[in-house]
């Protein structure tokens, strides 16, 4: 049955009130974004302007180098493992396909803390160049970990798995007889590639590129760890060293500019060009031997970024836990503890929101909702710092209005309420990260046919009614795939919780965070293994959906 008729039969049953709670949520949790717009405008522009002539073009040009070094990093490691392991046979081509998933457990700024505290000057390799050779300090030639270049490697060990996941994907649906008909045309395997295969997965390619680099420019950790100036290190610094949430969120504003950018190039790139495929005789049926030094050498290529995106970044954090760190004792499951319900609770809200939402538009689907609800999933493209300025000056606004309405009716004064508090950091995770729950949701509303909503109605339930006991029951599998997604994220995020976090009040992420800016880069492996280890179950689980559809 339509969704038109749908619309009219809710309508006509009093559901018309999730139209309205569908928008005033959408709105809600549009308003950090509507904040940091709106000082655009409205705020003052004293500190910008000091802004704009000492370090605004510092901050542009080492994001803009960021940016083009991570993107040329990704597609050195993304696009090339992807062909291999999707079209090509050779040694370990099947287990590699999912190793390669690895690296996106482990937060960039703790495979930077890892390779800081191994490559540095302390470190055992310096240490031993030292030792062997007699040199000192300044004496001998050594890369610099900290350092722009260094950030650019960091970031794209463990982003490059966005690209390979999205150019495998369109590999896999090529199909095999375009590759045979390249051959006829004389052209060999590289040819292939270049000329067909390629071009063919542009657009998976450059969405990828395109995560890659929101999540580049969301980036906190790692280019404060290395000492590189940012728009995120300097809306830290402007919030934290000016005391002006004003200038923060001009700054804001500004890198929301270059990620609407993004946006908006990847959609252009895509504007009016199709690529079919058949869909017949996929390539994974058909695939490319690679015997000999090919296939060894394809091996190894496909080992470089698990090695280093993975496997050592887990050893030496392992090492470190166990024979270099103070151990765990009661602050450590604090930690955990704090972490842990944090994501929990954020998880929950941000699939009740989803789940409301997402029905609303079921019964709805007109433009005014659906706009509602893409607004409400626009956080997910913008970094936590955003979220946290967007956040931080409308609850102080309203927590002042309260302690001076408190203090003119008793005359005594009273603490913050909402800034500061739990529910401001639960809040930036929903929005921050409510594009996921949106996306799971969603995907699992749209397999369950109309007519099982119409079948629930004729027996006299209620919207709420069916959505209670038919559509819930059957998305139990979307739903946990949010939850779960949206918990390991919550997990790992560290500029919003670093802004919005109560006084005393850790988690693993910032604790880290706090001993990697100490030197203790072996105290802080506990709580980044923690964090990685947690990361694995997603990773775990994507990787076993796409064998089972391969």
């Amino acid at each position: 049955m339509s969704n038109n008729v749908l619309t009219a039969h809710s309508g006509k049953s009093g559901s018309g009130w999730l139209k309205g709670v569908s928008i005033a949520l959408s709105v809600v949790l549009s308003l950090p974004i509507l904040v940091v717009l709106s000082h655009v405008v409205l705020g003052d522009a004293s500190v910008w302007n000091h802004l704009v002539d000492t370090v605004l073009f510092g901050y542009i040009s080492n994001s803009l180098y960021l940016m083009g070094g991570v993107t040329f990093g990704v597609l050195l490691f993304g696009v090339p493992t992807a062909w291999l392991t999707s079209v090509c046979v050779f040694p370990g081509h099947k287990w590699l396909s999912v190793a390669l998933l690895l690296p996106l457990a482990v937060p960039a700024y703790i495979i930077a803390y890892t390779y800081t505290g191994f490559f540095d000057y302390a470190g055992p390799i310096q240490t031993l160049i030292r030792d062997i050779t007699g040199l000192g300090y300044g004496e001998y030639w050594f890369f610099t970990v900290r350092s722009l270049p260094g950030a650019i490697v960091m970031l794209s060990l463990v982003l490059y798995p966005y690209v390979y996941l999205m150019a495998r994907a369109a590999f896999l649906e090529q199909s095999s007889n375009t590759l045979e008909v390249s051959r006829t045309l004389g052209y060999g395997h590289r040819q292939s590639f270049f000329k067909l295969g390629l071009p063919l997965a542009r657009p998976a390619i450059v969405a990828g590129v395109t995560l890659v680099l929101m999540e580049t420019l969301a980036d906190y950790g790692t280019v404060q760890f290395f000492g590189v100036n940012t728009f995120t290190t300097g809306i830290f610094r402007t919030f934290y060293g000016f005391g002006d949430a004003v200038a923060a969120s001009q700054l804001a504003a500004t890198l929301l500019f270059f990620v609407t950018l993004l946006i908006l190039l990847e959609r252009y790139s895509r504007r009016k060009i199709r690529y079919h495929s058949s869909g017949l005789n996929k390539a994974s049926n058909r695939k490319i031997e690679l015997k000999g030094a090919y296939g060894i050498s394809a091996l190894l290529f496909c080992m470089i970024p698990v090695l280093f995106g993975f496997i050592f970044p887990v050893l030496q954090l392992a090492y470190w836990a166990v024979f270099d760190s103070i151990g765990l004792d009661n602050s450590f499951f604090k930690l955990a503890w704090n972490s842990l319900s944090l994501a929990f609770i954020a998880s929950l809200m941000a699939v009740f929101c989803a789940l409301v939402l997402s029905y609303a538009s079921r019964l709805f689907p007109r433009k005014s909702i659906n706009a509602a609800v893409s607004m409400s999933g626009l956080g997910y493209a913008l970094p936590g710092t955003i979220i946290a300025i967007g956040v931080i000056i409308p609850f102080a606004w309203v927590d002042h209005q309260i302690i001076n309405a408190v203090k003119t009716v008793t005359g005594e004064k009273t603490g913050l309420w909402l800034s500061g508090t739990i529910f401001a950091l639960l809040f930036a995770y929903t929005v921050r990260f409510m594009a996921v729950s949106l996306g799971a949701v969603q995907s699992g509303l749209g397999k369950i046919k109309p007519s099982l909503d119409m079948a629930g109605r004729s027996l006299g339930l209620t919207p709420l009614g069916v959505l209670k006991q038919i559509h819930v029951p059957l998305l139990k599998g979307s739903v946990l795939t949010a939850l779960l997604i949206v918990f390991v994220d919550v997990l790992k995020e560290l500029p919003a919780t670093l802004i919005l976090r109560p006084f005393n009040f850790n988690t693993l992420a910032v604790r880290a965070f706090e001993l990697a800016s100490d030197e203790r880069l072996a105290d802080a492996a506990p709580a980044s293994i923690m964090i990685v280890l947690v990361g694995l179950i997603p990773v775990t689980l994507l990787s076993r959906s796409i064998s089972s559809r391969n």
